[in-house]
């Protein structure tokens, strides 16, 4: 049976999606999953870029086993040096490295004349400097991987003469990027039939497709690579990334796996952990999964239309290709209730692949009580808003003790907002436009400073007027980022709560 590698960018390209953000602490919780998973590499991060960054991948070397842990770095010495201080601990290594090779990037990252007058001197000087970069991150681990960017919109003669370059240098994995989503399926197939055709020494090396989705194009492309010769696949779990996203992992694989009548492709992955994975990456990057997400949406599964539920009901395959179980969908119909019992709750919980520790057992099985007999029935949805929101992995300054809102019409609504802060019990009212901005003003008041608010998000984590609802706040303050997320059947409860959690993210990295 052939086999791809499966090198997951989720905490590198996936957090370069707008608004997102993820900790040390968050990033080594995804890391662990992503090695449950089986993904063959992960890409940490970009050491070079923050002291943060750098952390998490050190974080991430020292305490992941299983897939070779990855660090991405331009073609700058001081960012592979990170690359490799950053790897020390891994226990399997990779540095990818790598420079623009379009026309459009090499004109327009290199407009000065120290790298040539001309493009066909600045094409030069791009060999030179890719050559130079790969020989200065083996310095640090035999697996190199280079990515030459734009790559879908090169001139490929060029790319040919650099592939071939890069891979006398030493490289192990050559990756062709069609960084801007820009090519199409046949094309982008061509170009990797054609390398592999063209370059003389490309069997010395793996090649590797990374497609972004701005054209809605990159598994399509993704495929197209693999069907050409690329026995590596790059993505990100529920597809998140720069602009429009990256490759979805999910998708190429199932696509694989299902069809493998056509590709005749396998990998390590365990599909079943796709589930619990794309859940724990949307809850940690503040992004919702449209419910119509190919393989793992909530409604991927789902029959409505009267003709479709009566074959289904016949026979399965008549309207389903894959099984919920084959992607980890959760199979049990216990309904939960205020009159389930603890051990009815824990299972489930564990059933959903969620960590409760005995401290923290008391504190969500009494929000669980609370919840179940304001809203009666309890969904899967439900329990993981309710973990996410009782259990914090940061030190908690600011605590909600109380929250008292007035609202008339005509009126400014006043909001009364009772914190535990620093040790200390603190009472704050404020007018607003509204409860939130009230509330929002009132907390201010206690803490001594005002976050932007840069973005503000409601949903109903389930149906009916008594749903649980989820907020997620996006918030800064002295040029730092942070995502709050609060959850409650009282909507202004849940954006105070979340308003608070990022309050919290920003005091405990020293605001």
């Amino acid at each position: 049976m052939k086999k791809i590698a499966i090198f997951d960018t989720t905490l590198r390209d996936g957090e370069q999606a707008a608004g997102c953000r993820l900790g040390v602490v968050e990033k080594l919780k995804l890391a662990h999953q992503l090695a449950e998973l089986g993904v063959d590499v992960i890409e940490a991060g970009f050491p070079c870029s923050s002291p943060e960054d750098f952390n998490a991948v050190q974080t991430i070397a020292r305490n992941i086993k299983g897939p070779t842990i990855c660090a991405l770095s331009r073609a700058v010495m001081a960012d592979i040096d990170a690359c490799g201080q950053s790897l020390q601990e891994a226990s399997q290594a990779r540095i990818h490295t790598g420079i623009g090779v379009s026309d459009i990037h090499i004109s327009g990252k290199f407009r000065d004349d120290k790298y040539g007058k001309t493009l066909e001197e600045k094409k030069a000087t791009t060999i030179q400097m890719a050559v130079a970069a790969v020989k200065r991150a083996k310095e640090y681990t035999d697996d190199v991987e280079f990515y030459t960017e734009d790559a879908g919109r090169a001139d490929p003669f060029f790319l040919f003469e650099i592939i071939e370059a890069i891979i006398d240098a030493g490289v192990t994995v050559v990756n062709v990027p069609d960084t801007t989503g820009y090519a199409v399926p046949s094309r982008y197939g061509k170009l990797i039939n054609d390398i592999q055709k063209k370059v003389p020494n490309i069997s010395k090396a793996i090649i590797s497709v990374h497609c972004h989705d701005d054209l809605g194009l990159a598994v399509a492309n993704s495929l197209a690579g693999v069907e050409n010769g690329a026995r590596q696949v790059e993505g990100t779990i529920n597809g998140i990334g720069e602009r429009a996203g990256n490759a979805a992992l999910e998708e190429i694989i199932m696509a694989l796996r299902t069809r493998y009548d056509f590709y005749q492709i396998d990998t390590q992955i365990q599909t079943k952990e796709f589930y619990r994975t794309s859940r724990m990456v949307a809850e940690a990057m503040g992004m919702s999964i449209p419910p119509n997400k190919a393989i793992i949406g909530a409604n991927a599964f789902s029959h409505s239309s009267g003709i479709h539920v009566d074959g289904f009901l016949k026979e399965r395959q008549t309207y389903e290709i894959m099984q919920p179980a084959d992607v980890g969908f959760p199979q049990s119909k216990v309904i939960l209730t205020a009159r389930t019992g603890r051990h009815g709750v824990f299972h489930r919980i564990a059933e959903l692949g969620m960590d409760l520790s005995a401290k923290d057992s008391d504190k969500i099985y009494q929000r669980f009580l609370n919840v179940a007999d304001k809203k009666n029935e309890i969904f899967d949805e439900d329990l993981v808003a309710i973990m996410n929101d009782e259990i914090r992995n940061q030190p908690e300054s600011c605590v909600l003790y109380s929250f008292q809102a007035h609202c008339e019409t005509g009126k400014s609504p006043q909001v009364t907002v009772q914190l535990k802060f620093e040790k200390n019990r603190v009472e704050k009212s404020a007018k607003g436009d509204g409860p939130v901005d009230a509330a929002y003003k009132a907390i201010s008041k206690i803490i001594g400073f005002s976050p932007k608010l840069l973005r503000y998000e409601i949903q109903a984590v389930t149906q009916g007027t008594n749903a649980l609802g989820k907020v997620m706040v996006h918030i800064e303050h002295d040029q730092v980022k942070v995502i709050g997320k609060g959850a409650s059947t009282d909507i202004i409860e849940a954006s105070i709560k979340a308003y608070i959690d990022g309050i919290n993210k920003l005091k405990g990295m020293g605001i």
